[in-house]
């Protein structure tokens, strides 16, 4: 078993927990409700993709296989016990980088309501308490409004742009790299984000 895989994290309404493959139904018709809110975002290849696209068990199957790896920690985003989105901690690594970056996406009805940034902040802790990694990184679209929305509320470091970082859409786009090490959160970056929403 990989340290801190598989892994339920919960704080108040919000639970992160493994996607599976019986999530596809809910997963799909969230998708497809949100394209117009999700698509500006999405990763593409930059190489043309043949044939049909994977089904949702391949997908999920494919992620499992990269969690038992221990490079990936695939999480389904729970609110009130329903399926609203999906956090992945990806690029998992360890030795004298001991990194990881952290991406996400919730349904345009939930956004606004705190739940990414307590995901994203039940993840980096996990990351930075059960993995011991050093630094947790998120990039984002500079047009994203709502995605920088998250990371401002968190406290995460702005560490500048990375030009023509991730193919999105079709072309290669430049994306804001936002960070955080153990050191700027020592009491865990949940209990940082608990004190400013009761502030």
């Amino acid at each position: 078993m990989v340290t801190g895989w598989p892994a339920v994290l919960v704080e108040g309404d919000v639970r992160l927990r493994p996607l599976r493959r019986r999530d596809q139904d809910t997963w799909m018709a969230l998708r497809a409700q949100n394209a117009a809110w999700l698509e500006p975002w999405d990763a593409t290849s930059p190489v043309p993709v043949t044939g049909p696209r994977p089904s949702f068990g391949t997908f999920v199957r494919t992620l499992s296989a990269q969690a038992r790896a221990g490079v990936t920690l695939p999480f389904a985003v729970d609110h009130a016990d329903r399926l609203v989105g999906q956090l992945t901690v990806s690029s998992i690594t360890y030795g004298s980088l001991r990194s990881a970056a952290i991406g996400y996406w919730v349904s345009e009805h939930v956004a606004g309501l705190g739940i990414t940034p307590t995901a994203v902040a039940l993840a980096t802790d996990h990351c930075f308490e059960t993995l011991g990694l050093h630094r947790v990184e998120i990039n984002i679209r500079p047009e994203n409004g709502p995605s920088l929305r998250v990371v401002e509320k968190l406290g995460f470091r702005d560490e500048g742009v990375r030009e023509k970082y991730l193919h999105i859409q079709d072309k290669w786009c430049d994306h804001r790299t936002f960070a955080l090490t153990v050191e700027d959160v020592p009491d865990g970056l949940l209990r940082r984000w608990r004190s400013r929403t009761v502030g």
